[in-house]
């Protein structure tokens, strides 16, 4: 007992340190991100990635297994101890969470790092939003040669999981701290569960794996996949992934990948838009091509139709979750991406 109250203390003394360490990003950065957690994700994934399955998901299924076979057990036991027991392995559990991974939240914003502002006009949003259409426009139309087609992906999900390197190393040549090595992507065998829950993918902060749920329409998987190899690479901002998951998309050689990153972005754009000024929304959508909207009400349906109260009680949960981790706007921190993409952009080509 005397030994599971130290473990007690410790998760204090860790919430108080994490704390602490919302003061020193730069130390993070310099010392985990770019220290620690590199050396640690590498060798996980080195460890890992060669295998075909995911990891992670048999481990978080056994340690279901054993949650339920541990209260059964357990029934009769005082219930102060159970719940110093359950404390405990909460605290061992953060700890691990935060080496292995979740240290990175406090790390320097990339809009730092990258020297790009925050903010931006209406008018800079439209006008972004106008190019990205009539980019978006043009490879849509290099794909299908015909307007109103949508773009249905040639590959299954392990080649585009193949491919998917392509465009991080042509970014690494832009950006050298975007160089990804050593991949472990898999599809993860929660897929079903994540559906209904409302994920596109997640990264096991424990075995470094990227997953990524396999049955939404695979048009846009690419830039899915993307989004979670930068979780890999120390990046735990979901605006910061999102932005990152772009560039890896639209870099990459294949046309595929690249239609998956624009209408990625072009959706977060419109839906900003059409919160601010809905008549300019309207205009906008006349001038996209009808196969990219059959793409966006393709998606739509599809995640329409698992809709449920699992999904809706798993978004207020990781809405809190990434409030709890230094991502103030929880939910609504994923169409963040859009201010760094239009600053970005200020004075660049797409």
């Amino acid at each position: 007992m005397k030994t599971k109250n130290i473990v007690i203390l410790l998760l204090v003394v860790q919430i108080i340190g994490l704390q602490l360490l919302t003061f020193f990003p730069e130390f993070v950065e310099n010392n985990y991100s770019n220290g620690l957690y590199v050396y640690l994700s590498k060798f996980s994934r080195i460890l890992l990635g060669w295998i075909p399955f995911s990891v992670g998901d048999i481990f978080y299924g056994l340690l279901i297994i054993w949650g339920i076979r541990w209260f059964f057990i357990h029934q009769k036991t005082h219930w102060k101890s159970k719940v110093a027991s359950i404390i405990s392995l909460v605290s061992v559990v953060y700890f691990l969470f935060h080496l292995l991974w979740a240290f990175n939240y406090y790390r320097l914003p990339l809009f730092e790092k990258m020297n790009i502002k925050r903010e931006y006009t209406d008018e800079q949003l439209i006008q972004f939003t106008q190019k990205l259409i009539a980019k978006t426009n043009t490879i849509h139309f290099t794909i299908t040669k015909n307007s109103s087609k949508p773009v249905q992906s040639p590959y299954d999900v392990n080649k585009i999981f193949e491919k998917v390197e392509n465009g991080y190393q042509k970014l690494a040549l832009q950006h050298p701290f975007f160089t990804y090595s050593n991949p472990s992507i898999k599809k993860s065998l929660f897929s079903y569960p994540l559906t209904y829950m409302g994920f596109g993918g997640y990264l096991n902060p424990f075995t470094n794996e990227a997953q990524v749920n396999s049955l939404p329409p695979k048009y846009n998987l690419p830039a899915t996949t993307c989004h979670e190899m930068a979780h890999q690479m120390g990046f735990a901002s979901e605006s910061e992934c999102n932005f990152i998951g772009f560039l890896a998309s639209t870099q990459n050689e294949d046309l595929h990948f690249k239609y998956a990153g624009y209408t990625y972005a072009l959706r977060y754009c419109l839906a900003n838009i059409a919160t601010k000024d809905e008549a300019k929304f309207n205009q906008l959508l006349k001038t996209i091509h009808p196969g990219i909207l059959t793409n966006f009400q393709e998606s739509e349906d599809f995640w329409m139709s698992h809709r449920s109260f699992i999904d809706k009680g798993f978004e207020i949960f990781y809405d809190h979750f990434l409030k709890m981790n230094q991502q103030k706007d929880g939910m609504e921190s994923y169409s963040k991406f859009v201010d760094l993409l239009v600053n970005y952009y200020d004075k660049r080509e797409l």
